[in-house]
């Protein structure tokens, strides 16, 4: 498929959870690609699950025939580079951990077309988001995907981005919330590891993207550590102060994809 001209998509995305953990740098390099830097303070590193609905998530071609693609849910694990790879643009990047949908036409449609989206079925995929919380739940089963479950509450509607504050240890890597939402959220590629044949070089597909972030539509949440279960955020030693927040709604764009050099 690398060889036909990459078909753009447009999604009118809602209701999109950032949740953000800082975990141990050593611990979760192995999941970036080779050659990859993250970029982490004092050994600290941000992980984030980005989970949202899909608004008719199809080809921009159609145009206002869209409408009738459907409207998946999407989690998205992500870690961030320090700087992007050799051959990748001087943009803002992260590194795809996982991704999971709960449609299987998706899934199968990004297994057989996309190098840079490997995405997962999970057995179980709750997402909501109403007036008072935000709920998450993704059960593997006896597939490929991590296990989550969350569940955080909404701030009062009044607070948003800018008159909330940083905890700790989140204050040392930001110049206030809103430096912590550009950061996080505002990134224009992603990259991730793609097989290759025993002995070859190792390499990574690259994928840019469009996602213009309104940092005063962000409410903050705040996380019930409680209902937390995710082996995943152990494993890696998360810290417990996760920094989330919600983005109501943004029109998201998958540009281009390609492959990158071979690493040396």
């Amino acid at each position: 498929m690398s060889r036909l001209p990459f078909m753009t998509l447009d999604s009118d995305v809602v209701d999109v959870v950032y949740m953000n953990w800082l975990v141990d740098e050593a611990l979760a390099a192995p999941f970036a690609p080779p050659g990859a830097r993250l970029w982490s303070h004092q050994g600290r590193t941000p992980l984030t699950v980005l989970t949202y609905r899909h608004g008719h998530f199809g080809p921009r071609w159609m145009g206002p025939l869209r409408r009738l693609m459907p409207s998946p849910l999407q989690s998205n694990w992500r870690l961030y580079l320090a700087e992007p790879l050799p051959d990748a643009p001087p943009i803002p990047t992260v590194a795809f951990v996982y991704n999971m949908m709960d449609s299987l036409a998706y899934v199968a449609g990004t297994r057989l077309f996309s190098d840079a989206l490997p995405s997962h079925w999970p057995a179980r995929f709750d997402f909501r988001v109403t007036p008072d919380e935000a709920f998450i739940g993704i059960a593997p089963g006896d597939g490929s995907a991590p296990r989550l479950a969350a569940r955080a509450t909404r701030a009062a509607r009044a607070a948003r981005a800018g008159e909330a504050v940083l905890p700790p240890p989140w204050s040392g890597m930001f110049n206030g919330w809103p430096d912590a939402i550009v950061r996080l959220a505002s990134q224009d590629a992603a990259v991730v590891e793609v097989p290759t044949a025993e002995g070859a070089p190792a390499r990574s597909a690259l994928a840019t993207i469009a996602l213009p972030v309104d940092a005063a539509s962000v409410e903050p949440l705040l996380l019930d550590t409680h209902t937390l279960d995710c082996p995943l955020l152990q494993r890696l030693d998360a810290d417990p102060e996760a920094l989330c927040f919600l983005l109501p709604s943004v029109r998201f764009s998958a540009l281009s994809e390609r492959l990158l050099r071979a690493s040396a």
